[in-house]
């Protein structure tokens, strides 16, 4: 395969425009779909076969459906609604579990096979204003023991899990969709409370975790997130072991805001993430993808980064059947 193809299996993008379509044949890694794409249970499920239809190598179909606030098949519940992860745990363990179930089973039922969930923050911030009863806890054990059970129902369902937010949203006191949160806790805070989840997940064979827009000071002084930064994912490599497959938060968000596209997903690269989320799919995302794609044929560092996440991306998608 070519570098190109290569390098667009890195990406996931949305369906707001039909970029994805050009992606698509370019081998794009997924698409993700919310609420915006999703009127009735048909379409949805026409949607997600039209796509594997178009797709040259077979995508992620994939969705944030935790619960609660963040639940994209909204509009296809009759007003049915997933506890948020907070109420489900509270409920205990046997109702977690089969709410998870629920959910897995719904969305194999469309065709997706990727959920951006659970999210494994240890919410410590009472003014935190985006992860709240997305938390299961504020207990970093309780976190850990929802986590096992969730990605593990998940699995069992044919849906890969995908933990988030590495290192750690739960202490944030600003949104990323809005701007760069900082983090100023020291490592071993860190590794006591937040980290500590990931590193349970990690051992637990977690197959996927998204790299959150935040800037911890415990890894950098400057001002970087934590997805384009090196000491960041160079952290969760090699002090946590992780193996699998590092994914952005989607990369429309604020807290990445400041570089230019192409700049950004060079820097990702470079720092060790192995795919991106875009919600557009638009020239502007597509223009980028080219641009790194011509510059990584003249780059050795990138070239082999892109080699590294495509192999990483193929074993996962095989692992789950899905070559």
């Amino acid at each position: 395969m070519d570098i190109k193809e290569k390098l667009y299996q890195m990406f996931i993008l949305g369906l707001d425009v039909d970029g994805y379509r050009t992606a698509l044949e370019n081998s794009l890694g997924g698409v993700i779909f919310f609420t915006r794409d999703i009127q009735t249970s048909e379409q949805f499920r026409n949607l997600c076969n039209e796509i594997k239809s178009q797709a040259k190598i077979s995508p992620f179909l994939s969705i944030d459906q935790e619960g609660g606030r963040v639940e994209r098949t909204e509009n296809i519940h009759n007003g049915k609604k997933y506890l948020s992860a907070k109420f489900a745990f509270e409920k205990g363990v046997d109702f977690l579990k089969s709410q998870t179930i629920d959910i897995a089973q719904e969305l194999k039922s469309y065709g997706i096979n990727l959920n951006f969930a659970p999210c494994i923050d240890v919410n410590t911030n009472p003014e935190n204003p985006i992860i709240g009863e997305r938390a299961f806890s504020n207990n970093a054990e309780d976190v850990i023991k929802a986590e096992k059970i969730v990605s593990q129902a998940y699995r069992e369902n044919e849906i890969i899990p995908c933990v988030k937010h590495f290192p750690g949203h739960g202490d944030a006191n600003a949104d990323s969709h809005l701007t760069l949160p900082e983090i100023n806790l020291s490592l071993d805070e860190m590794e006591k409370t937040h980290i500590k989840p990931f590193n349970s997940a990690v051992k637990n064979g977690i197959e996927m975790i998204m790299a959150a827009h935040l800037h911890c000071t415990c890894f950098d002084k400057e001002i970087i997130p934590a997805s384009l930064s090196i000491n960041a994912l160079s952290y969760l490599r090699n002090d946590l072991n992780f193996d699998g497959v590092i994914i952005s938060d989607d990369m429309m968000m604020k807290g990445v805001s400041k570089y230019g596209l192409a700049e950004a997903f060079e820097m990702g690269i470079k720092a060790g993430l192995n795919m991106f989320i875009h919600r557009n799919s638009n020239s502007d995302v597509i223009d980028a993808i080219e641009t790194i794609a011509k510059k990584a044929r003249n780059n050795n560092e990138l070239f082999e980064s892109i080699e590294k996440s495509y192999d990483k991306i193929i074993s996962l998608k095989k692992s789950f059947g899905l070559l």
